[in-house]
């Protein structure tokens, strides 16, 4: 593939500070435009949203899409019937149905879909899963917890229907469990809280297992302070394996197998360039459905108001 030319619509702090660094360390990608009503420009081609972009802006490949996800299935379906290549940020979208019209349209149009599962890019998730195929786990613990106040600051939308609450971290780690895992999990359990002027949870409990009742037990909060918690840790026949640091971190025992950088971006858009170059998509939606089914299952439980400033 010669140049491969993305734009990204919404710039956000994520969009700023993952997705134009990687798209520049990306050999054969080239960052084109910027579409977001509100961002600042970088050096590039700005403008209001989507359709702007399309209307009056450069020649493009692919988007990637960094809105809210309550927006992106919209937005997706138009960047395809333009024969736009489209990489969704995670979640996905507002609900799981909405994403398999958005595979066949971009089945139809020959275009590449990509479900950007970041998590599972980290340098230490490959060799998990390497290391716990050779392993018999008797059980696996999650415990991930963030300060919504630093990771999304005046993002209200995250609290609103579609925006998944403490889900939107807590995907993460579903997102490395169900690719180390090889085997199909299920929620059986889950306590949601919701603040009583939110509508989306600020902390969950979750039990999980596969068909054969592997134990799984996920705890997420939002309200975290001080040290960020983004740690999964298996019990295994040969002892415990604890991937830390949201996937950085690779621990066998008492010895450290893997302690890298965060390299989840640059191999994101890699895999993405790659995915176009083959006219392919890579749509899983496990993390999703068990977020869903979190949302089915869950006893909802109401808890304090949360203001984002303290």
């Amino acid at each position: 593939m010669s140049e491969f030319r993305i734009a990204i619509v919404g710039f956000g702090k994520i969009a700023r500070t993952q997705h134009v660094p990687a798209i520049a360390a990306t050999q054969g990608a080239t960052l084109v435009a910027i579409a977001d009503p509100n961002a600042a420009p970088v050096g590039v081609p700005h403008f209001a949203g989507l359709k702007e972009l399309l209307r009056d802006g450069p020649e493009f490949d692919a988007v990637a899409l960094c809105t809210p996800p309550q927006i992106r299935s919209a937005q997706a379906t138009i960047a395809l019937a333009a024969g736009k290549h489209v990489l969704l940020e995670k979640p996905p979208g507002k609900s799981v149905s909405e994403i398999a019209p958005l595979r066949a349209a971009a089945e139809g149009a020959g275009r590449t879909l990509f479900t950007a599962w970041h998590s599972r890019f980290a340098s230490a998730v490959e060799p998990a899963r390497q290391l716990l195929a050779g392993r018999k786990i008797e059980a696996v613990s999650i415990t991930w917890k963030e300060d919504v106040r630093v990771w999304h600051p005046g993002q209200a939308w995250i609290f609103e229907p579609g925006g998944l609450g403490v889900f939107d971290p807590g995907i993460n780690a579903l997102s490395i469990l169900t690719r180390v895992l090889p085997q199909a999990l299920f929620v059986t359990r889950a306590e949601l809280a919701v603040p009583v002027n939110r509508a989306a949870p600020i902390a969950a409990d979750l039990d999980l297992a596969d068909g054969a009742g592997l134990p799984i037990k996920a705890v997420f909060d939002f309200r975290q302070t001080g040290p960020q918690s983004w740690d999964i840790q298996f019990e295994t026949d040969k002892g415990p394996v604890t991937l830390s640091s949201g996937g950085a971190r690779l621990i066998d025992g008492d010895r450290v197998l893997v302690d890298a950088k965060d390299q989840e971006y640059p191999l994101l858009y890699r895999r993405f360039v790659d995915l176009a170059s083959r006219g392919r998509s890579d749509v899983d939606l496990a993390p999703f459905q068990l977020v869903a089914d979190a949302f089915l299952l869950g006893r909802w439980h109401t808890v304090e108001a949360f203001e984002d400033q303290p």
